[in-house]
């Protein structure tokens, strides 16, 4: 099965990403697409494995395989979980609306490591840029903040919120470098120290519900299973008209 089709036939979740969904959009902003995609689970049955992810088939267009996506959420990866939560949901199915329904069992306070980590790559980045250029790239430093704040956030409160809100004119202004930047790095300071003593009281439980997560994919898979797909003659004949495990 080719890429191309797993993405078009096999999506189960859509979202727009990247400035538009975080509110920070402007005219020419590009559109950031994202999506799941569940791959038949007849494929895992070939050495030839379905692929992890998929680049396109449209610009700007990213898919995970189910069970990568859920892995790396489990793992509170910041781009993953954060698709999760996107106010611009493009296309859900069945098993997509499901996915959505565990957003709260991926959330545990693994995510002041995972978004700090981050986050202090990315300013190691913007400084080093500061002493070779005399300035950062303005537009990284707006969506560090951008990333630090949803971080603080969603310690304090429990809740993943990507919109900037009330937040977007102070990070425009960052970003058309308005803001000097020894104010950005005291912004920066001062929202990583907020992330960290919100952490040590934050309502979030200390590890995501792996099990949860995993008894929905195994479900998920299960029912894959049992449908018999066109392209596969050899497992439709094993499966037959009376499904796995019947005799």
């Amino acid at each position: 099965m080719h890429p191309e089709t797993l993405v078009r036939d096999h999506t189960i979740y859509a979202c727009v990403m990247g400035s538009r969904a975080f509110g920070l959009a402007t005219d020419g902003s590009d559109t950031d697409r994202r999506g799941v995609f569940l791959a038949p689970t007849a494929l895992f049955w070939r050495f030839d494995k379905p692929p992890t992810h998929i680049e396109g088939p449209q610009e700007e267009q990213f898919s995970w395989e189910l069970e990568r996506f859920c892995e790396l959420a489990l793992r509170a990866n910041p781009n993953i979980l954060e698709c999760l939560h996107s106010p611009l949901v493009e296309y859900a199915d069945a098993t997509g609306r499901e996915l959505l329904a565990l957003r709260e069992a991926f959330l545990s306070r693994q995510a002041y490591e995972t978004f700090t980590r981050y986050a202090l790559g990315q300013r190691k980045k913007l400084e080093a840029d500061v002493r070779a250029h005399g300035a950062p790239r303005w537009k990284h430093a707006m969506h560090l903040l951008r990333l630090l704040i949803s971080a603080r956030d969603l310690l304090r409160t429990g809740r993943l919120t990507i919109d900037v809100g009330d937040q977007r004119e102070p990070l425009l202004a960052v970003k058309r470098g308005e803001v000097p930047w020894p104010e950005v790095e005291s912004w920066m300071t001062r929202l990583a120290r907020e992330a960290g003593e919100s952490c040590h009281h934050s309502p979030l439980p200390p590890e995501p519900d792996r099990r949860r997560v995993e008894d929905f994919l195994t479900r998920v898979r299960r029912a894959s299973a049992l449908q018999p797909r066109p392209y596969d003659e050899g497992v439709q004949g094993v499966v037959g008209a009376r499904g796995v495990g019947q005799r």
